[in-house]
Formats: C-alpha cells, sequence, structure tokens
C-alpha cells in the first residue's frame, strides 16, 4: 500500500472541510480558551465522527483504519481532533461489549449528532496510570448504582451528553486479580449534573476542555451498565487500544504537518544568499523526521488492522502510539527551529501545533507505561510494580 493514499476520497473531504477552518479560527479558539464548536459539528454533519458505528445505527460502518485516516488528516491540515476524537475510540467498549438494547438506545443518536458521546471517565488524582487503584466507586442499590468518588483530566465533559465511566463495585483487595472487581457504565450527564455529579473545569497548556469530576451518591440505573459486573477492566481495553490506534493517527498528521511546513519555509527562506535548506544542518533534521514519518505511519495502520481484524493487538497499539508521538515531537522540535524566531510566534501556528502534539508523550498513555509493558509481555522481563 503507498503511504497515505488510503481512503483517498475520505481524504479529500477532510482536507476541504479542514480548509473552512484554518489557523485563524484555532488561534482565537485558544485566546479565549473556547471550544471548536462548529468545527465539531460540521464533522459531525459530514458523518465523519459516525464512521465506526454499523450501518444498521446510521453510521458507516467502516473499520478503524477509516477513522485513523480523517484524525490524520484533521491533524494534517493544522487543525486539532482533541475536541472530539473521544466518540471514535468510546466505540471500542460500547460495540464491543453493548447489548442489543443500550446500542439501539444510543447509538443512532450519537450517529445523526443529536447525541454526543464524549467523555471517557478513567483518570484518577490518587491512581495516575495505575488504574487497577481507582476509587470511585458504584454500590448497587435496587435497580440503581449509586456512584461516588472522583476523576481528573476528564476532557469534553462539558461538551458530552454521555460518558463511559469506570468504576470499582468490589474493593480491589477482596479481588484475585488487581484488574477484576472493575465496571464501566453510560452516564447520561444531561441528568447527572446537579443530581450528585459536579463538574469543573482546569487550565492547562493546551485548550482541550480538560475537567475534574466529583461523583456525590450519582444514581445511575443498572441498566446502563456494559456486560457483566467486575470485568469492565478488560472491556474499557479495547476502547484504550482504539484510543491509542487513532492518537497515534493523529501524531502522524502532526508529523506530516511539521515536515511540510519546514520543508516548504526551508526552501523559500534565504540566509546569507541562499535557501537555508540547502545547509545540511537545516536539510538532515527534516529528512531523519520524514524517515521516522513513514516508519511510524507502517507501524499504525498495521496496529489498526490488527484491531479490525479482531486479533490482539495491546503491543501494537501501545509501540505505535509511543514512535508517532515521538516522531511527532521530533519533527515539531525541528520545525520550531527551522523557523527560528518566527516560529515561535502565533501567527505561523507551529507553537500551536508544537504545544498540543507534546501532550501524547504523557496521554493517553505515558512513554515509561508502553516502555514497561514491551518489556514484560513482549520481552519476557520481570515486572517493575
Amino acid at each position: 500500500m503507498s503511504l497515505h493514499t488510503n481512503y483517498p476520497e475520505i481524504r479529500e473531504a477532510v482536507v476541504k472541510l479542514c480548509s473552512q477552518y484554518p489557523g485563524e479560527y484555532w488561534r482565537g479558539l485558544d485566546d479565549t480558551s473556547t471550544y471548536p464548536t462548529e468545527f465539531v459539528q460540521a464533522l459531525t454533519d459530514a458523518g465523519f465522527l459516525s464512521v465506526l458505528i454499523p450501518e444498521e445505527y446510521g453510521g458507516a460502518g467502516l473499520p478503524i483504519e477509516a477513522g485513523c485516516v480523517i484524525l490524520e488528516e484533521i491533524h494534517r491540515s493544522g487543525s486539532n481532533a482533541g475536541a472530539c476524537h473521544a466518540q471514535m475510540y468510546t466505540m471500542g467498549t460500547l460495540l464491543r461489549h453493548g447489548n442489543d438494547e443500550q446500542k439501539s438506545k444510543y447509538l443512532p443518536g450519537i450517529a445523526d449528532g443529536s447525541l454526543r458521546l464524549q467523555a471517557f471517565g478513567v483518570t484518577e488524582p490518587t491512581s495516575g496510570t495505575d488504574t487497577t487503584r481507582i476509587r470511585t466507586k458504584a454500590v448497587r442499590d435496587g435497580d440503581d448504582y449509586i456512584i461516588n468518588g472522583q476523576k481528573v483530566f476528564i476532557s469534553r465533559t462539558e461538551h458530552s451528553d454521555l460518558m463511559i465511566l469506570l468504576v470499582r463495585t468490589t474493593p480491589r483487595e477482596e479481588c484475585k486479580k488487581p484488574s477484576d472487581g472493575m465496571s464501566v457504565f453510560i452516564v447520561d450527564m444531561r441528568d447527572a449534573v446537579g443530581n450528585g455529579l459536579t463538574i469543573n473545569p482546569i487550565k492547562a497548556m493546551i485548550n482541550h476542555s480538560t475537567t475534574e469530576l466529583f461523583f456525590d451518591n450519582l444514581r445511575v440505573p443498572a441498566a446502563n451498565r456494559l456486560g457483566e459486573e467486575g470485568k469492565g477492566f478488560k472491556y474499557i481495553l479495547d476502547g484504550m487500544n482504539a484510543e491509542r490506534i487513532l492518537i497515534a493517527s493523529e501524531c502522524i498528521g502532526d508529523t506530516r504537518f511539521f515536515v511540510e511546513r519546514a520543508t516548504a519555509y526551508a526552501n523559500e527562506r534565504e540566509v546569507f544568499g541562499r535557501p537555508i535548506g540547502q545547509n545540511q544542518g537545516i536539510q538532515f533534521p527534516i529528512a531523519r523526521n520524514y524517515i521516522e514519518l513513514q516508519a511510524a505511519y507502517l507501524m499504525v495502520y498495521h496496529a489498526a488492522g490488527l484491531f479490525d481484524e479482531g486479533k490482539p493487538c495491546g503491543s501494537e497499539a501501545n509501540m505505535s502510539k509511543m514512535f508517532a508521538s515521538e516522531a511527532a515531537w521530533h519533527a515539531a522540535d525541528t520545525c520550531l527551529q527551522t523557523h527560528g524566531g518566527f516560529g515561535f510566534t502565533q501567527e505561523y501556528d507551529i507553537e500551536r501545533k508544537f504545544r498540543e502534539c507534546r501532550l501524547y508523550q504523557t496521554a493517553p498513555i505515558s512513554t515509561n507505561l508502553i516502555l514497561s509493558h514491551v518489556g514484560i509481555h513482549e520481552l519476557g522481563m520481570p515486572k517493575s510494580f
């Protein structure tokens, strides 16, 4: 397969849509810490956010590779999918583990845009990346569960109607394995806010509308539990693998953005009477970034292929996310250096993308945890924690 040529019609359509939201649009949102409502609505209306939903529920029924293409082109264009990418990867949990009633209830609305599923509630202040130590708990009470606890760095909750929420239903010390005893719920935040759910915005380096959540005796119907009680960690992994693959594709798009911008500037900018791209000190780092881009692309779409075939892909999802995020970060640094002082000005959009792509060294999973996963599961070394 030629690189960056899969789904050419989708790529062309995404590029055309993103051209209506140039750098000025995103800079304005940054200045006011505003959510890109118009951009997200345009993506929704075009059907891009529902591509993974089966046709019977109003979606396109396409594989995750198509989702990767959409997110890649959004980021290559200079836009940012952080405001809406969760709608794609949360499908991994709902599609694979929701029952027919839950799918019929929620998926058509998500597909047509009348329901927003943008929130993925996992991380907590005290547990960080050790998901098995989450403290938010749900206790069965008749036909409901009562939820108490706290979540942090949960993005888009103020711009979502539904949230996929991971909680403990059995204390960790009562479980055979640390990953047992957790359950997943669909929370309708339209009912929950003010009735046991409080949302507090968090100001951060990038405009991702991230928040902290407080649960105080929030009642959620038992009918909203996905799958069996206590098996939630396994269910959430499908969402996490999809998340890592899709975000890795965004990193591919970011890398392309930086390589293309650096190359264009290196060819046109003249210092000492010649294009700066003629200097090996400028040319070679960009060439190295291009090589990393090509390798990362192959890794990401290999992981996507395994996911679509229903094969184990945990290591591939992790490795592709790590490699693609590092390729993007290296290219971002090169692009900034190539532009010199102009790279630090807002009008070139380099500094904004530089800040945005740095996130993926830390989230949705830190580089160190990926290295630990590979060391243990691929190389057979002892667990360090």
